[in-house]
């Protein structure tokens, strides 16, 4: 009983979002006055066993999710200050010039930006970054928000289990007795043989969106193979930190190469010109905001003495009563993501108003999103604090030998209500390990499909796409994203159980 009326958080959240359309804030709204009032009718939230009484419980959630909510606004508000500062400058439209330069096929630009760009910034970055940035980027290519969104947060979702340096891994490396080393080799595999679904999926989005040539199925197994093959043989004899982001470098590579050559075979047959010195000085200018939020990326997560003084600044708070929150604010993406803005606005030599209107279009946007952001993780948090959670993944593992099929669904679910690959591995990594030796089966497959559908949570998860949606301009419209994104990560989990129940056997 206790299980059914855990879930229904979930289940009110989904339904409210995706057949009701009703928007993230509204819908979250809902779903956390209930989750509050379940928690302390059902679960003893803010009961004797707490620290806290029920008021200063909710208090404690709401600040928890007000300090998250701000630190995912202070990604969002800069990347949207791009994206508009983009448009204003005209670099947008510079910038799609190129692509269509690099190839006629608008779609082949979508693909490296929802591909490789996508898995680059989550391999460096993580923690919003890649979507954040992507979506506008394919929204200024010529895609339709909806399908920009969509297509950004399943190319992504595949670097997500080796995200941000490989956090989600190292995270589980404190809560078992295994190496990075191993768990790295016991989730890629995942990926690696199930991650053309993923791939088709965004071929398919793009193809949908923007007319071309008939050929963007090819490219699609190019962009697949070449980032798998590197990021499984970095997994397997590297580690955990560089998989994504090497993967991502590698097969980027590897794909321009073919693009490029394949674009001159073209421009001999056709007579095109390539461009010339001052068009390519223009390009350069306009993509002034990544390519610098691409060095930042490398030497503050790549340089140790670097990334360690960084790292060491570090803003938190405790109530006393086990609330708690902390950032690091220099090595936090937002600042990365506001010197690229500052270098963007001088490498485009923007003028005052240019950027003081992207600035104030990009600040104003940011009202309804923090709304949505706030009540979404107040689900999160007081499922957290009251035992929701750990209800419902002690009710799933009590199905013992058939446990692998739900594994990577648990993996997804702690995605889903914390938004977070790291914290949803550090909530079932014990669980995931405790579930295999009670069931006699092999702990490693099963810590592995718990990271790999950690990062499938993050293609459906409100909090992600309630950010994601923020910068295209699509607030109030996350329901049309989870419907798009949605029957993929049911359909990548349950391959991924299948795949679990496999490895297992």
């Amino acid at each position: 009983m206790l299980a059914l009326l855990a879930v229904t958080p979930v289940l009110l959240v989904l339904v409210l979002m995706t057949v009701a359309g009703w928007s993230a804030a509204r819908a979250g709204a809902v779903t956390a006055t209930v989750t509050l009032v379940l928690a302390a009718s059902a679960f003893g939230f803010g009961g004797p066993a707490d620290q806290f009484t029920v008021i200063s419980g909710t208090a404690g959630v709401v600040a928890e999710a007000a300090f998250i909510a701000l630190t995912v606004a202070g990604i969002i508000g800069p990347a949207l200050g791009i994206h508009y500062l983009q448009q204003r400058t005209g670099a947008a439209e510079r910038l799609r010039a190129g692509l269509a330069r690099l190839h006629p096929d608008p779609r082949l630009g979508a693909l490296v930006v929802a591909w490789f760009f996508a898995l680059f910034l989550e391999g460096a970055a993580g923690f919003g970054t890649p979507v954040a940035l992507a979506a506008p980027f394919l929204v200024a290519a010529g895609m339709p928000p909806v399908a920009a969104v969509a297509a950004a947060l399943m190319g992504h979702a595949a670097g997500v289990s080796f995200g941000a340096i490989g956090t989600p891994v190292l995270a589980q490396t404190a809560l078992v007795e295994f190496s990075g080393a191993d768990l790295a080799r016991a989730t890629a595999p995942y990926h690696v043989i199930l991650g053309g679904v993923l791939t088709a999926a965004v071929v398919l989005t793009i193809g949908r969106a923007v007319k071309g040539d008939r050929r963007l199925w090819t490219w699609g197994v190019l962009a697949a193979v070449s980032f798998f093959v590197p990021y499984a043989l970095i997994a397997t004899f590297v580690g955990p930190e560089l998989p994504t982001l090497g993967g991502a470098l590698a097969g980027v590579a590897v794909f321009a190469v073919v693009l490029v050559r394949r674009r001159r075979q073209e421009a001999c047959v056709s007579g095109a010109e390539s461009a010339g010195p001052g068009e390519r000085l223009a390009l350069l200018r306009a993509a002034t905001p990544y390519l610098v939020l691409v060095a930042l990326v490398l030497t503050t997560r790549l340089i140790p003495p670097l990334r360690g003084a960084l790292e060491a600044v570090t803003v938190a708070w405790e109530t006393g009563t086990g609330f708690s929150g902390s950032v690091r604010p220099l090595f936090h993406p937002a600042m990365l993501l506001t010197v690229a803005f500052v270098a963007g606005a001088v490498g485009q030599r923007a003028s005052g108003r240019e950027v003081r209107e992207a600035f104030l279009t990009a600040t104003r946007q940011l009202g309804p999103v923090m709304v949505a952001l706030v009540a979404m993780v107040t689900i999160a948090r007081t499922m957290s604090h009251a035992g929701m959670t750990d209800e419902l993944a002690f009710a799933a593992a009590g199905i013992g030998a058939a446990w692998p099929l739900l594994s990577p669904a648990v993996g997804a679910f702690g995605t889903f209500v914390t938004g977070s690959a790291t914290a949803s591995n550090v909530l079932f990594t014990e669980l995931q390990a405790t579930t295999a030796n009670a069931a006699g089966l092999p702990a490693l497959p099963l810590l592995g499909a718990q990271g790999f559908g950690a990062a499938v949570g993050n293609i459906v998860c409100p909090h992600n796409i309630v950010a994601a949606v923020a910068t295209v301009g699509l607030t109030g419209q996350e329901g049309k994203v989870l419907r798009a994104t949605f029957p993929l990560a049911a359909l990548y989990v349950a391959l991924g159980g299948l795949l679990a129940l496999a490895f297992t056997r």
